[in-house]
């Protein structure tokens, strides 16, 4: 019994792109007003300041380990199907100021667009057997074992990773980060619920 919709190879892949696309657009209204989030994406955005590498390598080096993870967690296709959204996100992000700028936008809105994007997109994606990799990875097996709301998880671990960059953004930033990641995980925690499905066998 399979309480996940079957879903076509196609439709998969179609959601999986578009997620992954809803994910990098959040990721880049999140970048541009100096905020940070939750997760891998989050320690990507931190350490860019810092080092000379841009956030989809920094993004996809920190991913791998939970590529493998949820190798093992999960079977391979998770595993593909992760690694080539998390490799989507990397490379649409590095290379969307080619066709997309901002000029300016309040940091308050890029953490409320920015907080839903990213949410909507990765729960497209979660809902098409795949992941971004990272801490949604480690919160995925959580739900599937223990029973725990995957977005729960996401949300311990965003806090925990904020407050550890309060020494790097000033406090309204920091709050504006902090308000993005609770409507990311907010969306994930209201709408991914496996036992909500429609049963298919």
């Amino acid at each position: 019994m399979n309480l996940q919709p079957k879903h076509t190879s196609v439709e998969d892949m179609i959601a999986i792109l578009s997620g992954t696309f809803l994910v990098a657009q959040g990721v880049y209204f999140l970048q541009q007003a100096g905020l940070l989030t939750g997760g891998t994406t989050g320690l990507a955005l931190l350490v860019t300041q810092f080092v000379d590498l841009s956030f989809g390598t920094l993004y996809f080096l920190f991913n791998i380990p939970f590529y493998i993870m949820g190798w093992h967690r999960f079977g391979t296709q998770f595993a593909l199907r992760s690694v080539f959204a998390g490799g989507m996100v990397s490379l649409i992000v590095d290379h969307i100021s080619h066709v997309f700028t901002i000029g300016w936008l309040s940091p308050l809105y890029c953490g409320l667009i920015g907080g839903l994007l990213m949410g909507v997109g990765m729960l497209m994606i979660f809902r098409h057997n795949a992941s971004l990799g990272g801490f949604n990875v480690l919160a995925l097996i959580c739900q599937d074992k223990f029973g725990i709301r995957a977005g729960n998880v996401q949300m311990a671990i965003d806090i925990c990773i904020l407050l550890a960059s309060f020494f790097f953004v000033s406090p309204w930033l920091l709050l504006c980060s902090v308000l993005g990641a609770f409507v990311l995980n907010l969306v994930l925690t209201m709408n991914h619920r496996p036992d909500r499905y429609v049963v298919c066998y």
